[in-house]
């Protein structure tokens, strides 16, 4: 009996390092294997899977700008302050007249409570966000022509942690982050004197994770919502993510709603390929299979399109943390165009018509990567430049650098974070950093 109790307490011993051993493991910080050149373009590496119990968390503290400092602009090219003093400006919409108008909105107050939630709270403080949302739309005007802003009027305010923008008409579309909305649009008032109608209602229970709704309209007419998971991988059930992860489809005549397509974890920037309607979007890829994986993208999106998740990743990889589908749709998942980098964390982008930079910079999307969080060594925090061919696709070549210096060189600290890139009239590039307060403007170089 005495040998039985001696070999079992060895055998429990045994258990418990191996237990020890695999939760070591699977808890601590998962480092990078490859560049994020590595996993950009057309054919990113699809690294080996490192599940983690724990998510890496990597996150610069975020700090001001000081007084004459700036981002560095790709050579050529020069930076200065189109506007400053704002209150986490996100996404941009330049207005027919040369008008600007910017959402200054950080994330609703959640019901994210428990250890999760406050590891999240403390991570996005430091981060430089997780602060009261100013709710508004601010406009600037730049009316003497000197690359500054020199109006700037709180334009709408009382909002819901804005974020989308579109102008159809005289009509001025807003996306809440919980309903879209549409107010009279008088081109050359500072200020909104008309009242919101509701077009349609849009998800937002749950903790509404990832918050914010984009928006661009088409051709037609029609207008197209971003909206992000509540989730990871689904891990609070795929029932709780009805209209989530998708791309819906709003006729603002009538306020009809309908998924356009879906399985894309959180597609943030919209935009449709110039003279085209065709849609494209950037999609900030899923979590906590490690620092290599999975490349955020970008890529063009037809009505039907499935991008897989949380089953499946680039085409058809298995998320093994996730149980299968009822239905086996792996063969239907469509593959994204081109890779940004895993944890780069895409938000706004633009395609480059009417950009005045010369030639090195047309026919191709300007990129606000807003930086990763998960990732060791962290990514991301500049504004990227993908080129595109005659056929209307990102062309066989890597991400160009358009503007950086938001990371610092020791990658400790963040001056600011790009949210939003957009074309001014003059031909110039309005970045909005949503952490520095401040609308940065890119122009030619003297």
């Amino acid at each position: 009996m005495r040998k039985i109790l001696k070999y079992a307490a060895i055998v429990l011993v045994l258990l418990l390092v191996a237990a020890g051993i695999a939760f070591y493991v699977m808890s601590r910080p998962d480092a990078a294997r490859f560049s994020t050149a590595e996993l950009s373009g057309r054919v990113p590496v699809m690294a080996a899977q490192h599940p983690e119990m724990f998510p890496t968390m990597n996150v610069p503290e975020a700090t001001s700008w000081p007084a004459n400092a700036a981002p560095t602009p790709a050579q050529g090219l020069t930076v200065a302050r189109f506007a400053e003093g704002l209150q986490h400006p996100r996404s941009i919409l330049v207005l027919p007249n040369g008008d600007v108008l910017v959402a200054e909105a950080e994330s609703p107050p959640r019901e994210d409570g428990g250890i999760e939630g406050a590891v999240m709270k403390r991570m996005m403080g430091k981060a430089g966000a997780g602060g009261v949302s100013a709710n508004r739309i601010t406009l600037l005007r730049d009316g003497d022509g000197d690359g500054r802003a020199e109006v700037k009027s709180a334009y709408i305010t009382g909002l819901n942690s804005p974020y989308g923008m579109a102008l159809i008409g005289d009509t001025l579309y807003v996306a809440n982050t919980d309903a879209l909305l549409a107010f009279p649009y008088v081109e050359g008032a500072t200020k909104m004197a008309g009242k919101a109608k509701k077009i349609a209602d849009l998800p937002a229970k749950g903790t509404n994770r990832h918050w914010t709704k984009s928006l661009v309209a088409a051709p037609n007419g029609w207008l197209y919502v971003g909206v992000g998971a509540d989730s990871n991988i689904g891990e609070k059930g795929v029932n709780n993510e009805f209209r989530r992860a998708a791309i819906l489809e709003v006729r603002p005549e009538n306020g009809y709603v309908r998924t356009f397509a879906a399985g894309l974890r959180n597609p943030v920037g919209l935009a449709y390929y110039p003279g085209s309607d065709q849609l494209w979007t950037v999609v900030n890829e899923r979590d906590m299979l490690g620092s290599d994986l999975v490349p955020d993208y970008l890529t063009d999106v037809d009505e039907g399109d499935f991008f897989g998740w949380p089953w499946y990743y680039w085409g058809g990889f298995i998320d093994p943390r996730v149980a299968p589908e009822p239905e086996d749709r792996r063969e239907y998942v469509k593959r994204p165009d081109y890779g940004l980098g895993a944890h780069v964390a895409p938000l706004g982008f633009t395609f480059t018509q009417g950009l005045d930079l010369g030639e090195r910079w047309a026919n191709g999307a300007l990129i606000a990567r807003h930086g990763s969080w998960n990732r060791e060594p962290a990514t991301g925090y500049d504004v990227a430049f993908v080129k595109f061919g005659a056929n209307g696709k990102p062309v066989d070549a890597l991400p160009i650098p358009f503007l950086s210096g938001f990371l610092a060189k020791d990658a400790e600290t963040t001056r600011g974070r790009p949210a939003d890139v957009k074309v001014a009239k003059d031909g110039s590039a309005l970045v909005a950093d949503d952490t520095g307060g401040v609308i940065w403007r890119v122009a030619k170089a003297g």
